[in-house]
C-alpha cells in the first residue's frame, strides 16, 4: 500500500482491503452511509465492496444513469430528493464508487446537500484514478457545456485499487492513458519517455505507473488547490478538448479521454507553430497520440462551431480564450491567449490527420 496526502485528502494506492477504509467506516457506525454508483459499477463493483466491507451492508445505494449526457442538474435534483427522503444529515458519509462521471457528480451532489457532506472517492476507471477523483473539482454539465456548474470540494480519502480495472473494456483504459500522457507532457520528461511507447493495457495499469501519474497531479493540486495559478497547467489539452467533447455530445459522442488526446495534439500543434516546442517534439507527440486515438475530421462550419463553444470555457477572462501550451516536453505555460486563427489551423490539422489522402 502506498499513501500520499495533501492538505485536504489522503490517497491510498493498492489493495483497498488492506487500507484504512474499514476503520473509517467503523467511525461512522452511528451515521448513515451512502454509496453512489452508476449502472456499470452497480453490476461490476458493488458486490465486491459489500462482500469485502460488511459495514457497507447497511448503506443506502443511489444509482445514477450511465454516461456524460446524464451529468446534469435534473439527475442531481432526483438524488437530493432521495437524500431528503432517507433523512441524510451533515454528519453522514457519501462514497462515490465509479469513473470520472460518478466522482465528478457524486462529489458535487455531496458538496451541495445541506452545505456539504463528507465524501470518499473510489475510482473504478483509469481516468478516474489518475485524474478525476483527485483534486477536489466537482461538477456537472449545463446545456452541453462541460462542467459549467461545480465546486471545489475535496474528498477526505481516495482509494485507488487496480483490481477494479479488470472490469473495464480496453478503450476505457486508454481514456486514462490520455491523462497520463498529459501529466508527463506538462511535468515529467522521464515519464513521457517511459509511457509514450506503451500500447498494452497491462503496462498502463501497473501500480508504479499509476502512482507516478497520481503523484504529479497531487503535487500540483497541493501547491494550488483552488486553481489560481500553476494548477492551470493540468488543463493542457482541455481547452480544445472540452469544446470537441461538447460539440459531439449530441451527435456521436466521444469519450473524455479521446477528446483530451485530440486537444493535446491540437494544442501541441499551436505550441510548435509558436516555436515553443521543436518540430521533432511535436512529431513525437503526434505520433504517440495517433497510435492510440483516432483523429476527427471537421469542415469549416464545424470548426467555427467548436471555436464558439470555447468562448464558454471556465478559464477565459475578458472575452479571451485562454489555454495552456507546452514550452518543452515536461514543461507548460498557462493563461496563454489563443487566437481563433491558430485554433482553426490546429483543428484543420487534426482533419488532415484523419484524412491523410486529402
Amino acid at each position: 500500500m502506498k499513501t500520499l496526502s495533501n492538505s485536504q485528502t489522503q490517497v491510498e494506492i493498492g489493495s483497498i482491503t488492506e487500507g484504512s477504509l474499514s476503520s473509517i467506516l467503523q467511525a461512522y457506525e452511528i451515521h448513515n452511509l451512502i454509496i453512489i454508483v452508476d449502472e456499470n459499477t452497480h453490476d461490476c463493483c458493488l458486490e465486491y465492496m459489500i462482500t469485502s466491507f460488511p459495514e457497507l451492508k447497511r448503506a443506502e445505494v443511489i444509482l445514477l444513469p450511465v454516461g456524460e449526457e446524464n451529468k446534469v442538474m435534473e439527475v442531481c435534483f432526483q438524488v437530493w430528493q432521495a437524500f431528503t427522503e432517507y433523512g441524510f444529515g451533515r454528519k453522514d458519509l457519501v462514497i462515490n464508487l465509479g469513473g470520472g462521471v460518478v466522482t465528478d457528480m457524486g462529489g458535487f451532489i455531496a458538496s451541495i446537500f445541506k452545505r456539504g457532506l463528507k465524501f470518499i472517492n473510489i475510482p473504478t476507471s483509469l481516468l478516474g484514478m489518475v485524474d478525476a477523483a483527485i483534486g477536489g473539482k466537482t461538477g456537472i454539465d449545463l446545456d452541453n457545456f462541460k462542467n459549467q456548474l461545480g465546486t471545489f470540494s475535496h474528498p477526505t480519502h481516495v482509494f485507488i485499487d487496480p483490481i477494479f480495472l479488470s472490469t473495464l473494456p480496453g478503450e476505457e483504459i486508454f481514456n486514462g492513458y490520455a491523462e497520463m500522457l498529459k501529466h508527463a507532457l506538462i511535468k515529467d520528461q522521464e515519464l513521457w519517455s517511459k509511457i509514450r511507447t506503451i500500447h498494452s493495457e497491462e503496462e498502463l495499469t501497473t501500480k508504479e505507473i499509476i502512482w507516478t501519474s497520481v503523484k504529479i497531479k497531487n503535487d500540483i493540486v497541493e501547491g494550488d488547490p483552488s486553481e489560481n495559478g500553476e494548477r492551470k497547467v493540468l488543463n493542457f489539452g482541455h481547452t480544445i478538448g472540452h469544446a470537441l467533447e461538447s460539440y459531439f455530445l449530441d451527435k456521436t459522442p466521444i469519450s473524455h479521454g479521446h477528446a483530451v488526446a485530440l486537444g493535446m495534439c491540437a494544442e501541441s500543434f499551436i505550441s510548435m507553430k509558436r516555436e515553443w516546442i521543436s518540430k521533432e517534439d511535436f512529431t513525437d507527440i503526434e505520433t504517440t497520440i495517433t497510435a492510440s486515438f483516432p483523429m476527427i475530421s471537421l469542415n469549416a462550419d464545424e470548426v467555427s462551431a467548436v471555436i464558439s463553444l470555447m468562448y464558454q470555457d471556465k478559464k477565459n477572462e475578458s472575452g479571451k480564450i485562454l489555454g495552456s501550451l507546452l514550452n518543452g516536453i515536461g514543461s507548460c505555460l498557462y493563461d496563454i491567449e489563443l487566437s481563433e486563427k491558430e485554433i482553426g489551423e490546429s483543428l484543420f490539422h487534426l482533419s488532415l490527420l484523419a484524412n491523410p489522402m486529402n
